[in-house]
């Protein structure tokens, strides 16, 4: 499928997990992609390997939790591809699990910095080019954990929340100037985020298998399960649906 031909994508987050998952859905369906990570060693790879597969993409080292970095990171979109169609605010930071008495502010502080004020920040910086060319769609990467928390995450977990929260108040304030804004509620997966949460790069067989054993459908989420909600979301399949979000967790919020 070809649903993004001549579309500009921004991703947050993906030069790994997920947002590596998601850059590359969109460029395989012919988007334009900007590839945005604070660690510009992972972003470029992941351009780099979009490019060499045909598809086009660049490459943006960004904080998102910094203002100034953000309207750049729009802004060299904007000069590169001309426009913006999609923003996945992806880019997401977990404390070490621990109980909520027991987090430091500092912690606190840092998790929201980039969780929900970078959430905040994207589409911030990103609404006035889309209301200017006429249309977009914004999808926000929140988390299972806003609607059925785990213990240990409580601060993270709140901080999706309020980026549930942000979807649905922003999705009526955008939706006269055909702007979508949903969000997707990711289970646990083995990828590179659960160590700020473990502290671990690999999940022990225990810990997976706690996780896996109250998902109904068995499995960890996969990086490709979340792409496939997100392209949904943002593609003329999805024009109807403003405010919502989609629970890809195998089960386990029921």
């Amino acid at each position: 499928m070809q649903r993004f031909e001549d579309k500009c994508v921004v991703v947050t987050g993906a030069g790994s997990g997920f947002g590596e998952a998601i850059a590359e859905r969109f460029a395989r369906e012919g988007a334009s992609v900007v590839v945005a990570d604070l660690n510009p060693e992972s972003s470029t790879r992941v351009a780099a390997e979009i490019n060499a597969a045909g598809g086009r993409a660049c490459q943006k080292t960004v904080d998102v939790s910094e203002e100034d970095q953000v309207a750049v990171l729009m802004q060299t979109a904007l000069d590169e591809y001309g426009r913006i169609d999609v923003l996945v605010n992806n880019a997401g930071y977990s404390h070490l699990s621990k109980l909520l008495w027991k987090i430091s502010v500092a912690e606190f502080d840092a998790v929201f910095a980039v969780n929900a004020r970078g959430v905040f920040l994207g589409c911030k910086h990103v609404i006035p080019a889309m209301i200017e060319q006429g249309g977009g769609s914004i999808v926000n990467i929140a988390s299972i954990g806003a609607i059925a928390p785990r213990p240990g995450v409580t601060p993270y977990n709140a901080t999706k929340g309020a980026v549930l929260t942000m979807t649905k108040g922003l999705a009526l304030e955008v939706a006269r100037h055909n702007i979508t804004v949903n969000a997707v509620n990711p289970v646990a997966a083995e990828t590179g985020f659960m160590k700020g949460a473990t502290g671990h790069d690999v999940l022990s067989d225990e810990m997976r298998a706690t996780l896996t054993s109250t998902i109904p459908r068995g499995r960890l989420a996969q990086p490709r399960d979340v792409a496939a909600a997100v392209t949904f979301l943002a593609s003329d399949d999805g024009e109807f649906l403003t405010g919502t979000s989609i629970n890809v967790d195998g089960g386990r919020s029921i």
